[in-house]
């Protein structure tokens, strides 16, 4: 999730040696072909006798649904259904620990890793029309064209012209992307990626039907009738800004022998208590808890805790508060922030306090340490307010600023609004600092972020794969995700050296990353909150549902109801 069309992030996804790592789904290096869907899919397939006549999963949502256009969905909820309604070449199971061919009936992968023959299988879009290796290069074209302005462009960089092609110098006819008839591809890389099976399962790579995109123009994407599908469902009862819709059974789809669910009803429950209440009266089948609720379930024989490689942090808006210009000014505010009391006294819901900016679990390095554990900054996560007065005092002093009125965006998610007035209060201790709380529309907020339209945000960055580069860098200088406008020349060559000079050094890599992230950490670019869990809790005839704690959490191509 970066911005694809600048300097740094080019830099290291296209001039280095080894990958591009960002969130790493990790799995198998090679595939085989038949054997392999076999055993990712009919390993779990359920036997009819177990499995309930009515098949409907009722599942709940703590924000509404911001987009179904691939190349415009930022957030997780967006690329969880897409993730569902749509297919790509490969799909993860075992939790994003396995590659399982999707789309592709076969890859081939030369020598030298930076091309790739793939055949497609027979397949059809919800409308009936076959899936053509024409709809894959209109699709990844559509993404890397500039005009687009899809914010993770940038991921396609290993793509040979991707790059020149999104920053308005190459034409999109030079991607390197081109079919070979109906059901032939060939894939050409700038350098071999390691993960790049990884990413061709993400939504983002997934093909897009021209006729579709154009049929629609601006509004493709924005309404679940503005869209055709690929995958095991089909979105339904959307319109853009509702609090529910449904998951169809896609009855077009390749695979649907395997899908059980008829359908997938979501809906949007903001409020904790209301979810339970759900929950406990048989309407729904799954609700995330938070706060009170989640202490007086502790005990649930339903819970399911889903700790995720999810970083939860405040943003604070350079550009738009000069006084946060001020390393002193952050670090106060970061300072001020008790993040055990947080977590143990406000969340309770086994989310845990954060170490540094990524999370613990994301990424082992080559000595077997966890990246995390190994490159802490303690001053960048400790509460200590007497100390925070004093940068805060020394900070204001060096700005010409006398008093600091802020507003607090967020979500108007139960969770979010609880989190949001716990750090008023925490800010609203340091002298001259007054905080109000603006809680709007998690579609709204995002817009917002993204314009940098705030002066200080509740916001959070999920892995895609398990590398620290999938959260370093979207602090480079050039990412579109760096809303604050914090900026530092040498961070940016830390990445660069990392990802370019060091790309086949695994170790010196990993120590230049680590750099990167004390770096970070001592400078407080940003004020890191919490890893988050989701204490779930989830009818326990729901089965089979594929977790992926690194990537798109939720993939419910197998999930059955049991009897």
């Amino acid at each position: 999730m970066l911005d694809g069309a600048r300097l740094l992030i080019v830099e290291y996804l296209l001039g280095g040696k080894i990958m591009m790592r960002k969130r790493v789904l990790m799995f198998a290096s090679a595939l085989t072909l038949g054997a392999l869907m076999l055993s990712a899919w009919g390993a779990n397939k359920p036997a009819a006798k177990q499995v309930a006549p009515k098949q409907v999963l009722r599942w709940t949502e703590t924000t509404q649904l911001a987009t179904d256009d691939p190349a415009q969905a930022v957030d997780t909820l967006s690329f969880n259904v897409l993730l569902n309604t749509q297919e790509g070449l490969y799909r993860a199971s075992n939790h994003g620990q396995k590659m399982n061919l999707a789309l592709a009936k076969r890859v081939q992968i030369s020598a030298n890793g930076k091309t790739y023959k793939v055949t497609l299988r027979k397949a059809k879009w919800s409308n009936g029309e076959p899936i053509t290796a024409q709809d894959f290069v209109y699709g990844w074209r559509r993404v890397v064209d500039p005009k687009t302005k899809s914010p993770d462009a940038f991921y396609f960089y290993p793509v040979e012209n991707a790059q020149a092609i999104n920053t308005g110098k190459k034409s999109l006819s030079t991607l390197g992307i081109t079919a070979q008839g109906q059901r032939h591809l060939t894939i050409k890389l700038n350098k071999p990626v390691a993960y790049f099976k990884k990413l061709l399962a993400w939504p983002l790579f997934y093909p897009q039907n021209p006729e579709v995109v154009k049929q629609y123009g601006q509004h493709y994407g924005t309404k679940a009738g503005a869209q055709v599908y690929s995958g095991p469902y089909k979105l339904a009862k959307w319109n853009g800004t509702n609090d529910s819709w449904q998951l169809v059974k896609n009855k077009q789809y390749w695979d649907r022998r395997h899908v059980k669910l008829s359908v997938i009803k979501e809906q949007v429950v903001k409020d904790a208590n209301t979810g339970l209440n759900l929950f406990d009266t048989g309407k729904v089948d799954a609700v995330s808890l938070s706060g009170a609720t989640a202490v007086a379930q502790a005990h649930n024989r339903h819970r399911v805790d889903r700790l995720s490689a999810n970083m939860m942090r405040v943003d604070m808006n350079e550009k738009r508060v000069p006084a946060f210009s001020n390393v002193n000014v952050r670090r106060a505010f970061s300072l001020v922030v008790d993040r055990q009391q947080l977590v143990k006294r406000v969340l309770q819901n086994g989310s845990r306090a954060a170490i540094g900016f990524t999370p613990v679990g994301l990424a082992t390095g080559p000595n077997g340490q966890d990246f995390a554990r190994a490159s802490k900054v303690a001053s960048g996560v400790d509460y200590n307010l007497q100390t925070a007065k004093k940068l805060l005092s020394k900070g204001m002093a060096a700005t010409s600023t006398k008093s600091l009125n802020l507003t607090l965006l967020t979500s108007d998610a139960d969770s979010s609004k609880t989190l949001a007035e716990y750090l008023q209060g925490q800010f609203e201790k340091l002298p001259n600092v007054h905080v109000t709380v603006k809680a709007i529309p998690a579609a709204q907020e995002l817009q917002l972020q993204n314009k940098g339209d705030y002066d200080l945000t509740v916001t959070g960055w999920q892995s895609v794969f398990g590398d620290p580069i999938n959260f370093l860098q979207i602090w480079g200088s050039k990412s579109s995700y760096n809303s604050s406008q914090w900026h530092d020349t040498k961070f940016d060559q830390l990445l660069a050296d990392a990802e370019n000079k060091y790309g086949n050094q695994l170790t010196k890599r990993w120590q230049t990353l680590a750099q990167a992230e004390r770096l970070l950490m001592k400078q407080q670019a940003t004020i890191p909150l919490f890893q988050s869990n989701s204490m779930q809790l989830l009818n326990s005839k729901v089965k089979n549902v594929n977790y992926n704690p690194s990537g798109v959490p939720y993939d419910w191509k197998t999930t059955y109801i049991a009897k």
